[in-house]
């Protein structure tokens, strides 16, 4: 059994030899684009040896000028050409890293999903992230007209991302979707802004013949708005610690989908564990879950400075359990 099959098995709920495991990480800025960010990649695949290699996706969408006021300004990201620029240019990027590799591992693409994707303008335009956060739920109060035709039109750039990857040669995408807080938007603004688009995006997942692993992004998540994306979700990542919410919670909402995570990313075994506390905590979460249906990962991706003997620890012991 190779990399791709024990994450396809384990995403069927299949018997595996072991448990397999799905790290990313964040590389520096002078390092996640171009030829350097294709070096990077492969470089932590090869060192971190894990079953999943993840594409990050810096990619973004751009904002019209630096300073630009929203929410009039998303009607210039409405016409923006997003698919010939961002999106070829990420699409081409995957196919350089792909390239490259033997073809044994399961390869996702990254894509973030609508909250995040028409945040970045925002973002790009100047402001702080908590910012922008704010910024972005003001304009849809403002102009909602204005701001979901941005929105729109970047949902169906990122439908044909997901067309990109399959081309590129991924497995899978890595849907990262954001907007669930309790604190961010209400459950009725989040259906009626996030969610369709959101649902759009991963529909073209599946429909591109590709597994759509969703990951929740932040804290404080209302995980119930989240139970109608389980119909797209072959595999389901949160932040267990950081939400806080459970795996056996998350098996419980998302009962068709195999569970990635079990470790914190930030801080935990994987930050300051000694080789036999790391052991004990992965042994243990495994115990706990099972090996059916589950691969071992972390809340969200590890940290630029991650040390990487602490992860191959987590990794080998993964592979005796």
């Amino acid at each position: 059994m190779n990399k791709k099959e024990r994450v396809i098995a384990a995403i069927n709920k299949k018997p595996v030899d072991y448990v397999p495991c799905g790290f990313s990480l964040h590389f520096p800025e002078n390092e996640n684009s171009g030829k350097p960010g294709v070096e990077a990649h492969l470089r932590f695949f090869r060192e971190a040896d894990t079953d999943i290699d993840k594409i990050m996706n810096e990619n973004l969408v751009p904002s019209p000028a630096k300073g630009s006021v929203f929410p009039s300004a998303y009607a210039s990201v409405a016409k923006m050409d997003l698919v010939g620029t961002i999106i070829k240019d990420q699409v081409e990027f995957s196919k350089e890293i792909i390239s490259a590799l033997d073809g044994s591992s399961f390869v996702m693409g990254t894509l973030h999903g609508i909250c995040a994707s028409a945040l970045h303008p925002i973002e790009k335009s100047g402001y702080a992230y908590e910012d922008a956060r704010k910024i972005q739920r003001d304009s849809l109060i403002a102009d909602e007209e204005i701001s979901l035709k941005a929105f729109q039109h970047i949902a169906d750039a990122m439908c044909e991302l997901a067309k990109g990857y399959k081309e590129a040669g991924c497995d899978a995408v890595y849907f990262a979707s954001l907007g669930g807080e309790h604190d961010c938007f209400t459950p009725e603004e989040f259906d009626r802004w996030i969610k369709p688009y959101d649902l759009q995006i991963m529909k073209a997942i599946k429909d591109a013949g590709l597994y759509c692993v969703l990951h929740i992004c932040k804290s404080g998540i209302d995980m119930e708005r989240y139970r109608d994306y389980g119909k797209y979700a072959d595999v389901v990542n949160w932040g267990v610690y950081e939400i806080p919410y459970s795996l056996e919670e998350g098996r419980r909402l998302f009962p068709d989908a195999a569970i990635m995570g079990g470790l914190k990313n930030r801080s935990g075994v994987l930050v300051d564990g000694s080789d036999d506390e790391i052991s004990a905590e992965v042994k243990n979460v495994i115990d706990g879950f099972g090996k059916t249906g589950f691969i071992l990962g972390a809340d969200c991706t590890l940290a630029t400075e991650q040390d990487m003997h602490k992860l191959a620890v987590a990794i080998k012991t993964a592979r005796s359990c």
